[in-house]
């Protein structure tokens, strides 16, 4: 009997799974907003320098800056909610609305193990590294050919680093 009831106790416990899912939707819906709020800036900065004829000397970069730090912030936005639609997935049980009228999973959220959540997060969290990477990129200064030849060979590093990445997990 105290077998049974320490069995039911360990196997409800899980359900302390629901705060990370819970606190991981909040987090990515302050990232999201976040993100949203920095578009809109950015667009009210451009809106007002055309207005104003004023030309800032980093004008573009700045833009491009305000526009790949939102993408950052969506895309760890999109990790928050990976994780969390995964920890529900394999510790509660299955999001029902996510199936189509057929009863088939829409892919794109189906996660089945430990396994699979790791490899989708760390997916989009490289992502997020070369979306960092070219915000950085963007801002560095060149001062000759050698530094020219070493942005050429570290975006080359990242072309083949994304390229075996979307290998990763196919069949041929």
């Amino acid at each position: 009997m105290i077998e049974k009831i320490f069995e039911h106790s360990l196997w409800n416990s899980r359900f302390v799974i629901l705060l990370a899912v819970i606190f991981g939707l909040i987090g990515a819906i302050l990232l999201f907003a976040v993100a949203s709020f920095d578009i809109y800036d950015t667009a009210k900065f451009v809106i007002n320098t055309y207005l104003t004829h004023a030309h800032p000397e980093n004008f573009h970069e700045d833009v491009v800056g305000g526009i790949i730090g939102a993408v950052d912030l969506y895309l760890i936005g999109v990790v928050m909610l990976l994780f969390s639609f995964g920890l529900y997935e394999l510790f509660i049980s299955d999001i029902d609305p996510a199936k189509d009228e057929n009863g088939e999973e829409n892919q794109l959220l189906a996660i089945h193990s430990l396994d699979q959540l790791k490899d989708k997060i760390s997916k989009v969290i490289v992502m997020v590294l070369v979306v960092g990477f070219f915000q950085k990129v963007g801002h560095t200064e060149y001062h000759g050919a050698l530094d020219l030849l070493y942005l050429a060979l570290s975006i080359t590093a990242v072309a083949v680093g994304l390229y075996f990445l979307g290998k990763v997990g196919k069949s041929h």
